[in-house]
C-alpha cells in the first residue's frame, strides 16, 4: 500500500465522520425541537380553557362564596418537633461555649411553620335531581335518581404572603398581607365532594361519583350544552388567574347517587379550594419508627355548605332544596 493510498483513505474516513457528525447534530436538534414542542404543548394542556355557560343566568341562580383568608392559617402554633426531640438520640446535652438555646433540642423544642396561602372562589347553582339510566356490572341500565350541584372556581390570585420584616433591632418579624400586582401562579384544583346527612338514623356521607351517562344531560339542561368537568377532569388543570378583561373561571359538576330519600337536612364540604390546613403530632401514639401519619392528624380548611330539604321520602322534588337551613349558617370553613 503507497503513501498516497493510506492519505485518500485517512481523508476519505475523515470526511464520512464529518457527514456522519452533521447528519447526528440535525437529528439531535430536531429531537430536541420535537421535545421543546411536546412541552409547549404539554404547558398548554394544563392550563385549563375557560368553558362559560352559553346561556345567561338571571340575578340570584348563583350564589358565591369568596374565599376567607386568615392570618392564623400562614402558620402552625408553636409546637415541638417530634420527630427530632423522640427521633434523634442523646440531644439532652450541655453546650460550653455557646448558649441553650442554640442547641438542636432547645430550637426543635419552639418551631413556628410558615407558608403563603392561596385560595379559590366558589359559586355553585341549587342543587337539583336527575334521572338517569346508569350501567350496572350486569350490562344493563338501572333508573337512579341522582343529586347533582353545577358550580364555577376563579383563581382572583393574590394570596396571602408572609412577608419578613426587620424591625429597629434587627430581629426578623413577619407580617402576613395580600400584595397587589404580584404576579400569582395558575392553581390545581383538586376537589373532594361530601354530601352528610344530618337527621338520618345514621349519620351518612356519600361521595361524589363520576356518572359519564348524566354528564351530557345536565350539561344540555344547565349551561346549554357548554362542557361540564368532573372531579377528575377538573383536577387535571392549572386554572390561571381571572383579570378584568379574561375571565378563566372553571364550571363543574359533582354528582351523587342512593342519598338517603328520608334526608331533610345535609351539608355538603368541598375539599381543595384553599391550601390552608393545620396538623397536630398525639405524644402517646409517637414512634420514632412507625408512619408519621400513625401519630399526626392532619385537618385541611373546607367549606361547609348547609342545606334543608323540607319533604319527604316520596315524590322527591328538588324544588324542596333550600341553601341555608333553620338554627344553622348557610356556610363556614371548617378543618376537617
Amino acid at each position: 500500500m503507497t503513501l498516497r493510498t493510506i492519505r485518500t483513505s485517512w481523508l476519505l474516513l475523515a470526511l464520512t465522520f464529518v457527514v456522519s457528525s452533521a447528519a447526528m447534530s440535525v437529528s439531535l436538534a430536531e429531537m430536541a425541537a420535537t421535545e421543546e414542542t411536546k412541552d409547549v404543548v404539554q404547558d398548554a394542556i394544563r392550563l385549563a380553557q375557560a368553558n362559560p355557560p352559553n346561556r345567561k343566568f338571571a340575578d340570584g341562580v348563583l350564589t358565591t362564596i369568596p374565599m376567607e383568608f386568615e392570618a392564623q392559617d400562614t402558620f402552625s402554633p408553636v409546637d415541638q418537633y417530634q420527630d427530632i426531640l423522640k427521633g434523634i438520640p442523646n440531644l439532652d446535652w450541655k453546650p460550653n461555649f455557646m448558649s441553650d438555646t442554640r442547641t438542636l433540642k432547645a430550637m426543635a423544642s419552639k418551631v413556628i411553620y410558615r407558608r403563603d396561602v392561596w385560595g379559590l372562589e366558589f359559586s355553585f347553582k341549587p342543587v337539583r335531581m336527575i334521572e338517569v339510566g346508569v350501567p350496572q356490572p350486569s350490562g344493563k341500565l338501572q333508573k337512579k335518581l341522582i343529586w347533582y350541584m353545577v358550580y364555577k372556581v376563579t383563581n382572583h390570585g393574590e394570596p396571602l404572603r408572609r412577608v419578613p420584616v426587620k424591625d429597629k433591632f434587627d430581629n426578623v418579624k413577619y407580617e402576613v398581607k395580600q400584595i397587589e400586582g404580584l404576579p400569582s401562579a395558575p392553581i390545581r384544583f383538586f376537589p373532594r365532594f361530601v354530601l352528610e346527612s344530618q337527621d338520618t338514623k345514621v349519620k351518612k356521607e356519600y361521595l361524589d361519583r363520576i356518572i359519564p351517562a348524566a354528564m351530557d344531560i345536565i350539561a344540555q339542561r344547565e349551561t346549554g350544552g357548554t362542557k361540564l368537568y368532573n372531579s377528575v377532569e377538573i383536577s387535571r388543570f392549572d386554572i390561571p388567574v381571572t383579570t378584568k378583561d379574561q375571565d378563566n373561571s372553571i364550571w363543574g359538576v359533582a354528582m351523587w347517587e342512593d342519598v338517603d330519600p328520608e334526608t331533610d337536612f345535609f351539608s355538603i364540604y368541598i375539599d381543595g379550594l384553599t391550601n390552608a390546613f393545620r396538623w397536630q403530632d398525639k405524644d402517646e401514639n409517637y414512634d420514632p419508627q412507625a408512619d408519621p401519619l400513625t401519630y399526626r392528624q392532619y385537618q385541611q380548611k373546607t367549606l361547609k355548605l348547609n342545606f334543608w330539604r323540607p319533604g319527604d321520602r316520596l315524590d322527591e322534588n328538588e324544588r324542596e332544596i333550600r341553601f341555608g337551613a333553620p338554627g344553622q349558617v348557610d356556610y363556614e370553613w371548617v378543618f376537617r
